[in-house]
């Protein structure tokens, strides 16, 4: 899944995504950690992986998105 980077805070590697839909959708540093990523800037486009739908989703990476 894709989605558009939002906030971020480097002191605790989490913050949030804008899925394509506009919904925003928090990510904890664990998800972040799982990408290799060291920095994440907003606007940057991004993939996700997740758990769950909707409200309940649950992002468990965090990653740039490659094509």
């Amino acid at each position: 899944m894709q989605a558009t980077s939002y906030t971020y805070d480097p002191e605790t590697r989490t913050g949030s995504v804008l899925l394509d839909d506009g919904t925003a959708v928090d990510f904890d540093a664990p998800a972040f950690d799982a990408g290799g990523l060291r920095l994440l800037r907003p606007g940057q486009r991004v993939r996700i992986e997740g758990e769950g739908e909707g409200g309940g989703l649950r992002i468990t990476l965090v990653t740039l998105q490659t094509f």
